[in-house]
């Protein structure tokens, strides 16, 4: 087999662990950490029949909203990919012009907590959810074309008490945590239903 013909294979192994490893890493960030153009990646995705990130995360997307109790999927801030009730999460939150700042263009914070907010609600198994307290960090700003992956973990349960971990990332970098304390009011809500 010729250099290049090793090169190719060696390039095409990377890009298949490097993607399953963060099936969230785009064309440009590939390109960038295997030193290579964005065509050559959209070449060699081409050859392993990997679609292209908006597609990944559709096909990931797709089935995870209907484990949905709490909320709906129309309450979610951002993109939910991921969700195991009662375990774990992943949102996306692409963050367009209209979610800045008119003066900074920074992301208005807003968005980072209801993302934040909305997956940790997502996580628990009831129909009644609700945030009794957040205590958060923005750890720096986020703009206009980047993307923030927000991870959540239920850490604690305690009767009908959640503690949700969330650390949200644009790239590598955290950029916002934050720990809520959620409640599932499910018994109150059925015990005033039913009272006279």
């Amino acid at each position: 087999m010729s250099k290049n013909g090793q090169a190719k294979l060696e390039r095409h192994r990377l890009l298949s662990r490097y993607l399953q490893g963060n099936p969230f890493l785009t064309d440009e960030d590939l390109a960038h950490i295997l030193g290579v153009s964005i065509q050559t990646i959209r070449l060699d995705r081409a050859d392993l029949n990997i679609p292209e990130m908006r597609e990944r995360v559709k096909k990931m997307a797709r089935g995870v909203y209907r484990h949905l109790r709490a909320i709906t999927g129309k309450e979610i801030v951002g993109e939910l990919v991921e969700l195991e009730v009662g375990r774990e999460g992943l949102s996306i939150l692409n963050v367009t012009e209209e979610m800045t700042l008119q003066k900074t263009r920074v992301l208005d914070g807003r968005y980072l907590f209801a993302q934040a907010n909305s997956l940790a609600l997502a996580l628990i198994d009831t129909d009644v959810a609700l945030t009794g307290t957040a205590k958060v960090s923005f750890k720096r700003p986020v703009f206009k074309g980047e993307k923030v992956l927000a991870r959540a973990i239920i850490t604690r349960k305690k009767g009908n008490k959640y503690m949700v971990r969330i650390s949200s990332y644009v790239k590598d970098e955290l950029v916002f945590q934050g720990k809520f304390l959620v409640f599932d009011l499910s018994e109150e809500v059925r015990r005033l239903e039913n009272s006279p």
